[in-house]
């Protein structure tokens, strides 16, 4: 308690401090030697809506079981492992919760991330239930938020994208998974990243708002599977609208020749956009793609930073996690 004290007393005067250039630090370890034993500790001391730098908190190696909640008050926060630092928990949907009730997807996940601006790096986030429907990982309702070399573990709906016209960058990343398990609303963009199928299923299931030009975009993407899988659709529509593209994308022989599904409505097809830019690998096969999917002679609309840009400019392809001036 006493060492709690004295870091938020810091937090509060850092403008005399050596972290004042860098935005204060606060350190979590299991073995008692940083400021705090447990990560939602560290989240909790960070002082609500910090604006103008970053508040830093350092994770040691080790795995943390915890249900973490990032609340929207907490804005600018960075996260960032040393070593191999695992965030886990094993809840799912059919989970009864205090009250006797199933748990549901959304109530799922190890991790839920609402404030703005969050930046992650070199950080597993991991649910542990196992294959017995959807577990979340990690759920993401933040606008701005920047996944650098994180690791997103678990079976069905991995990665939950939740935010509603919300920016979310993964870049380097490793996300696997078997049905769905890249699923929501979010803008969502994939950076070179890896991303494996444990089983036959989906990749992703966008559910894309009507208004919204862009769902999910992946770039320079590495798509693999466990052996004996051989049967991954690229996409499915979790609602009418959703949107995926593929742009250099090197696709493995576990993709189905069609590539895209249209999850059992034929209507889905006029309303869904599903795309690929020069995709190679054993799994690039555009002759037999399904017909209401496109090969894009251009990438004229899709410029990354571009897309991320929004009305505020934020640019963390060339700018890393540096903050955006807003005013709030």
């Amino acid at each position: 308690m006493i060492r709690r004290a004295i870091t938020l007393i810091c937090l509060l005067l850092i403008s005399t401090s050596v972290l004042a250039a860098n935005g204060p630090v606060l350190t979590v370890a299991k073995d008692g030697s940083g400021d705090f034993c447990t990560v939602q500790e560290a989240i909790d001391a960070v002082p609500d809506f910090h604006k103008n730098e970053r508040v830093t908190i350092i994770i040691k190696e080790g795995v943390y079981k915890e249900k973490l909640v990032i609340p929207a008050c907490k804005i600018n926060l960075s996260m960032i492992g040393e070593g191999n630092v695992v965030l886990t928990y094993d809840s799912y949907a059919q989970k009864t919760n205090s009250l006797g009730r199933e748990t549901g997807t959304s109530g799922s996940a190890s991790c839920y991330i609402y404030g703005p601006d969050f930046y992650a790096e070199n950080i597993t986030f991991c649910n542990s239930a196992g294959p017995v429907g959807q577990a979340v990982a990690c759920f993401v309702c933040a606008d701005r938020a920047f996944f650098n070399k994180c690791r997103f573990l678990g079976f069905q709906d991995t990665l939950y994208t939740y935010g509603e016209y919300c920016r979310q960058y993964y870049k380097d990343c490793y996300i696997e998974g078997t049905v769905d398990f890249i699923f929501g609303w979010s803008l969502a963009i994939f950076d070179n990243c890896h991303i494996h199928s444990l089983s036959d299923g989906y990749v992703t299931a966008p559910s894309t708002l009507k208004d919204q030009e862009h769902g999910y975009i992946f770039y320079d993407c590495r798509l693999t599977a466990s052996e004996g899988v051989d049967n991954v659709f690229l996409s499915r529509p979790w609602r009418p609208y959703g949107k995926t593209v593929y742009i250099r994308c090197e696709l493995g022989g576990h993709i189905n020749p069609e590539g895209w599904n249209n999850w059992g409505k034929k209507s889905n097809e006029k309303t869904a956009y599903y795309a690929e830019y020069q995709s190679t690998g054993e799994g690039a096969a555009p002759a037999s793609r399904a017909g209401f999917s496109h090969q894009l002679k251009s990438l004229k609309k899709y410029d990354m930073e571009s897309i991320l840009a929004g009305e505020d400019g934020w640019n963390p392809v060339r700018n890393g996690n540096a903050l955006v001036k807003i005013k709030r």
